[in-house]
């Protein structure tokens, strides 16, 4: 492994941090993203059992903001529970930004690096080329210099492909998870709100 890192030169450690960074915050946001941790799937039934048996309270409240993404969402809605609907859904529509803001967390950073990687292993080329270039002299090549310089070039377009391709994918596939989740929570606050006001409904008839 020495051996190669040798060969490709010193443009291959950028391209190394950066597959150190990728690989943590792939490693990061696969458990973050969990639908468990996300979207409880009883949390919207437990919400509307506490609601109508009216033993909604601050601590219930706190509590409920603190358990994932869809608690902090649903709690909003419980601290506008008495107030009109379009409050209401304000509230949580407010809450729901924010959390979705958290759970795009790191996925600008996993980005950057998916595109910057391919320039990097570019970047590792034009250094090979050069060599290659500075191994020609009157008396002819440096034979030495001349392998040092394709080396250098290919292995750091072969390490900035590798390092893109896996990123581009964790990256597309957290986006598309994340929007998922998004529409889910959206759907479910939406559910929360109706059956809110639609008991309110029924009680004033």
């Amino acid at each position: 492994m020495f051996a190669i890192l040798q060969s490709a030169g010193w443009p291959i450690y950028f391209l190394l941090i950066a597959s150190v960074i990728a690989l943590a915050l792939i490693i990061e946001r696969s458990l973050s993203l969990r639908t468990q941790r996300i979207l409880p799937r009883t949390l919207l039934a437990e919400v509307i059992h506490v609601h109508r048996s009216g033993k909604v309270n601050n601590e219930v409240v706190e509590k409920l903001e603190q358990n994932s993404p869809l608690g902090r969402v649903l709690a909003a809605g419980l601290r506008n529970v008495n107030a009109p609907r379009e409050v209401m859904k304000e509230a949580i529509e407010e809450a729901g930004h924010a959390a979705a803001h958290e759970l795009e967390r790191f996925l600008t950073t996993l980005g950057t690096i998916a595109s910057l990687a391919t320039l990097m292993g570019l970047f590792g080329t034009v250094v090979g080329m050069i060599e290659i270039f500075g191994a020609q002299n009157s008396s002819g090549a440096n034979p030495a210099q001349l392998a040092h310089g394709i080396s250098v070039a290919l292995y750091n377009t072969a390490f900035g492909i590798l390092i893109a391709m896996p990123t581009i994918f964790f990256y597309r596939h957290f986006s598309a998870l994340i929007n998922e989740f998004i529409v889910q929570m959206e759907q479910q606050a939406v559910k929360f709100v109706d059956i809110v006001h639609g008991n309110r409904s029924e009680a004033l008839r």
